[in-house]
């Protein structure tokens, strides 16, 4: 088994895969990357938690008003502003135009990240065939022809073909079974962020206006108060 494991070869294909992706694809995806893998570590956007946090500000809005509820803050940065954005404009009007704002950063992250690793999982096996031409190139010394003339065993020669072989399972290991389900899951990772982030804004877009009816309908019960129309005549 331990022809299976050979350092040359691993920092022959996953530095110089990595290596070869950053030149392609430039040190700013490269660094975009690093966010959306780091959270694939971390657990998902819950929108049942979302909502029940929405909630308490919804049920704050309804007692007190837009004029006396504060802002309801329970650490996401998207929704903490979209409840300042509601409290301070008192109305829920401006919140899928914000929503979009982040929805485009984090697309875009998304798709900085998706490209980096796409491109590792292609750059992979070439750097696997680059390791294996090593091999065979450094199996040109002239150590192991001396070898063989003097009847020992050519272990060089092995060595450098068990490399080559060990190269090339490497680059297409990296490729199929790193890189590019990595971009596989940030591509999952984000669509379904996205689908219960729409979800939990359309939910509380519904509540707001909920709550805006109710006051109107109040409001016209009052004006309609049997002592004010008598007022209204005496007048």
């Amino acid at each position: 088994m331990q022809h299976w494991f050979d350092p040359i070869a691993i920092a022959i294909v996953f530095l110089g895969t990595l290596a070869a992706a950053v030149l392609r694809c430039g040190l700013v995806d490269a660094r975009f990357a690093l966010a959306p893998l780091r959270s694939l570590t971390q657990p998902a956007f819950d929108p049942v938690k979302a909502k029940a946090e929405v909630a308490k500000q919804l049920n704050d809005i309804a007692t007190d008003g837009f004029l006396r509820a504060e802002a309801h803050q329970f650490g996401d940065t998207e929704f903490d502003r979209l409840a300042e954005i509601m409290i301070s404009q008192r109305s829920a009007e401006s919140l899928h135009g914000e929503h979009t704002k982040y929805r485009l950063r984090r697309a875009d992250v998304a798709n900085r990240a998706t490209r980096f690793l796409d491109c590792a999982a292609e750059l992979a096996p070439v750097m696997g065939l680059a390791g294996t031409l090593i091999a065979l190139g450094s199996a040109r010394g002239g150590a192991v022809v001396t070898e063989a003339v003097a009847g020992a065993p050519a272990s060089g020669l092995v060595d450098s073909i068990a490399m080559a072989v060990v190269t090339t399972l490497y680059g297409l290991l990296a490729a199929n079974f790193l890189f590019a389900p990595l971009s596989n899951a940030v591509q999952r990772r984000a669509r379904a962020e996205e689908r219960d982030r729409d979800a939990v804004l359309d939910w509380l877009e519904k509540g707001v206006r909920r709550i805006d009816r109710g006051a109107a309908s109040l409001d016209k019960k009052s004006d309609t108060k049997p002592g004010k129309g008598s007022e209204a005549k005496a007048a």
